[in-house]
């Protein structure tokens, strides 16, 4: 007699929207199994009954046959007694629970989908919303959940009876799929003009004709606007770089397929996977000597240091008519971002034009990337000279996911469409929901509930109140898709960011200020479920000191509830205040204030002083970006910066790989003795610092500062006195060391500046800048370690998107026997910051 088994299963993570009910009811009758599945706002619950083999058969194979686009969390499995089911049915969704459900981020087209893009027999032939459950649209057009199609911008197309087939067959791979459509039901295509007059003929075709005619093309895609053009045509590169006023940074290039990916880029195995993978991200990636791209594409890096002449090569190669290629690489550029098609849309207009596309955010100076129909017609209409739209709405925008191969692994550097918001586990759960709103550069904002981190797509940098309102409107839906409702919201101890007024708006919250360079410490320790204590070394952009100053070149003993700085790069002022982020000579006569150089450079120096006016004010910083902005300077590379971290990526390209030489920087440690625990606000510049102490406006600062300190220090002292949870490490701050070591960074640029007078290669001169910035880190870092105790390192900050200087670092810290932390998954820059104030916010959260 055969004894029966029933259980009742509930399966959590992304469980929804990729075919992994019809999966469930495909197995159980597989195994002659009875029961239902259904989806609620928590993921899956199954009921399945039958023989006992044939039950513990299916739970090996539920978690091990699972479709590829889904990702379990947690399994729980409770017995009980068979109610005596018949069949195996897809039962509706119960929309009763929390919402807890992980929601999937958009998805390539799948190769059977492609099939029957392709297939002049195929109902689907050439229409360019194909898809199924296991690809297509998820994130930008869920409004709620569940995933159903009411909930979505897909409820206005009534399926035909053919789509209605599939979407009710458990067989089909599109049952239940919200997007399933066809010619005959589902959005249309169409190309208009600027005025929003629709344009006869094919869009695809009249799309493809207007791109090789040299026209700028604005593409709606999954996650918002695209401005194209054929990236075989400098005439149109050009055209549209001057039109969007980007006029340095790179574009994308989209190619067809992986053949023509590898005209433009070295792919080796990981970059081919990474290309072809749902996500369909931007893959930054060593750019061929030979490869057949315009200069206004991605504009060469050449230092007037090298030759005048490259110079106005390429800058002639830039004014010259359209060929069918203007140049043969890029001198000086060593990389490109290059990505595949993401929906059929692109497919067919690649394989219409016979040609890659260079791409552009469909976005106005840093405005918010385009979305809504009529917007992209406002703002875009005096770039783009035509627009191949569709009916279909996009409800939640998305930029391009920009990822890097770098040191044997893969980092994100910018995260967005496919993988936002796929949350992200952390190793401890919060004991209330977070809500943390990042920074003003590289905007994004993280809700934090349980174990998942949900953080956003990016958002754009949060510079005006167009932005701020996207930024609000994006959190209200993430909260309304998650089911989130924050009880305690985390904010950068800036007062003057956007982000943190946006955060001390919202009311009936507790509020909780995360110093910036301590938030991207515990991102880092997130990013690998670490929990610390750590030596954490933060290369960085400027950020709110609490002793008044511009803090970015930090060394901190931190955990993810306090930190305590250890060491810095030595403050030096800003000629003219922020402006020098944005003049680098600037930041040169800063570093150089007191070396000798040759009268030449001298009188360039002064220069640049005297533009800072001498009434100025000058704050001090210990930022390592401002580093970069100077060597670049000197090498010719930059006169202005014209987007963030431009200088530290030039110089990167600029850079000889074979180049092992490092300048030395001196460490030094001023006498007295560091107070134990937080570093107190408004402490005095350290010895050597400039004279010349912090302006009424740093002052100011530090005045807020001190009472960002004062509940810092509350929560400390609280935290203190309470008994850790276990395997959780006591405070690590307490313990007293020596004195602050002061890192003399401004070594480097003196040592640049003799070899530039020397006639060193400007490539040699930036190798040995890396090299000595990474030895000066591992030398400081072993010092420290001496001190504390700590073995561990984590390395974050936006200047560990450049991939040579964390090699460099890597390499050296590992070889001094460090355990090294880096960032995967989450940006090392402020992209990222957001899910380091949820951490450290959670951490701190010990409600009576």
């Amino acid at each position: 007699m055969t004894t029966l088994k029933r259980v009742d299963v509930h399966v959590e993570g992304i469980v929804q929207g990729v075919g992994f009910r019809p999966f469930v009811h495909s197995l159980a009758n597989r195994l002659g199994l009875s029961g239902r599945v259904r989806g609620d706002v928590t993921g899956v619950h199954i009921e399945v009954e039958g023989a006992c083999q044939g039950v513990e058969e299916f739970l090996t194979a539920l978690e091990r046959d699972a479709p590829s686009l889904s990702e379990i969390e947690r399994v729980t499995v409770v017995s009980g007694e068979p109610a005596g089911h018949r069949g195996f049915t897809i039962a509706a969704t119960d929309p009763a629970r929390p919402r807890t459900a992980a929601t999937l981020a958009d998805t390539a087209t799948c190769d059977d989908c492609l099939r029957e893009l392709t297939d002049p027999t195929d109902r689907r032939h050439r229409y360019p919303f194909t898809g199924c459950a296991n690809c297509g649209p998820r994130l930008s057009i869920t409004r709620a959940l569940p995933a159903d199609r009411r909930h979505t911008t897909m409820a206005p197309f009534t399926m035909c009876a053919g789509c209605a087939r599939e979407h009710d067959d458990p067989a089909s791979r599109r049952h239940h799929d919200a997007a399933t459509c066809c010619p005959a039901c589902g959005p249309t295509l169409t190309l208009r003009d600027p005025r929003g007059t629709e344009l006869c003929g094919d869009p695809i075709t009249c799309a493809a004709a207007l791109l090789r005619a040299g026209r700028v093309v604005a593409v709606k895609g999954l996650g918002g606007y695209h401005l194209a053009v054929a990236a075989t045509g400098e005439r149109a590169a050009a055209t549209l770089r001057g039109r969007k006023h980007r006029a340095e940074e790179p574009f994308t290039v989209m190619a067809a397929d992986l053949v023509q990916a590898r005209q433009y880029c070295d792919i080796d195995d990981t970059a081919a996977t990474l290309l072809t993978s749902p996500a369909r991200p931007v893959v930054l990636l060593p750019l061929r000597p030979d490869a057949p791209i315009a200069p206004s594409v991605a504009p060469p890096v050449v230092s007037s240091a090298v030759s005048g002449a490259a110079s106005s090569s390429v800058s002639s190669a830039a004014s010259s008519a359209d060929s069918a290629v203007a140049c043969s690489g890029a001198p000086g550029r060593r990389t490109l971002g290059i990505t595949l098609p993401a929906t059929p849309l692109h497919h067919l207009l690649l394989a219409e034009l016979g040609a890659p596309l260079a791409l552009t955010g469909g976005d106005v100076a840093g405005e918010p990337l385009a979305y809504e129909d009529a917007d992209a017609l406002t703002r875009l209409s005096g770039i783009a000279d035509a627009f191949l739209t569709h009916d279909r709405a996009i409800h939640s925008r998305a930029d391009d996911t920009v990822l890097r191969p770098m040191a044997g692994e893969i980092t994100v550097l910018r995260r967005g469409r496919g993988h936002a918001p796929e949350p992200i586990t952390l190793r401890r759960p919060a004991p209330r929901p977070v809500l943390a709103c990042g920074a003003t550069v590289a905007g994004t904002f993280c809700l934090l509930q349980g174990r998942r981190a949900h953080l956003s797509q990016h958002l754009g940098d949060l510079d005006d109140h167009d932005t701020l309102r996207t930024f609000a409107a994006t959190i209200d839906h993430y909260q309304a898709l998650l089911g989130i409702h924050p009880e305690i919201v985390a904010h950068d101890a800036h007062p003057g960011h956007l982000a943190t007024r946006h955060a001390l708006e919202l009311t009936g919250v507790d509020h909780v200020a995360v110093q910036h360079h301590h938030a991207h410490v515990a991102a880092c320790l997130a990013d690998n479920g670490d929990l610390g204590p750590v030596i954490g070394v933060v290369l960085d952009g400027l950020g709110h000191g609490p002793d008044g100053t511009l803090w970015g070149g930090e060394f901190l003993r931190a955990d993810r509830t306090g930190y305590q700085r250890l060491a810095h790069l030595a403050p030096v002022p800003m000629p003219g205040g922020p402006a020098a982020a944005r003049r680098p000579w600037r930041m040169a006569a800063a570093y150089l204030r007191d070396h000798p150089c040759d009268p030449g450079l001298r009188d360039r120096l002064a220069g640049a002083l005297q533009q800072a006016g001498s009434g100025q004010e000058a704050p001090l910083t210990s930022c390592a970006g401002h580093l970069f902005d100077a060597v670049a300077a000197l090498l010719g590379l930059r006169e202005t910066i014209t987007y963030e971290g431009q200088a530290a990526a030039e110089l990167e390209q600029l850079t000889d790989p074979a180049e092992t030489g490092a300048y030395p920087a001196a460490l030094r440690q001023p006498a007295g003795p560091l107070a134990a625990g937080l570093m107190a606000a408004g402490q005095s510049p350290a010895a050597g610092q400039s004279p010349a102490g912090p302006t009424a406006a740093d002052l100011a600062r530090a005045d807020l500062a001190r009472a960002d300190l004062a509940r810092a220090d509350w929560v400390r002292a609280d935290l203190a006195r309470a008994e850790p949870a276990p395997g959780e490490p006591a405070f690590a701050g307490l313990a007293p060391v020596g004195g602050l070591l002061v890192l003399e960074a401004a070594d480097l640029v003196r040592a640049a500046a003799d070899d530039l007078t020397a006639g060193t290669d400007p490539a040699v001169i930036a190798g040995r800048f890396h090299n000595g910035l990474a030895a000066a880190v591992t030398r400081t870092c072993a010092a420290l370690r001496q001190a504390t105790g700590l073995t561990a390192v984590a390395l974050t900050g936006a200047l560990f998107h450049n991939a040579l200087l964390l090699e460099r670092t890597l390499q050296r810290l590992r070889a001094a026997g460090f355990r090294v932390l880096r960032h995967v998954r989450v940006p090392p820059g402020d992209g990222g910051l957001s899910l380091g104030q949820a951490a450290v916010a959670a951490a701190r959260d010990h409600p009576a």
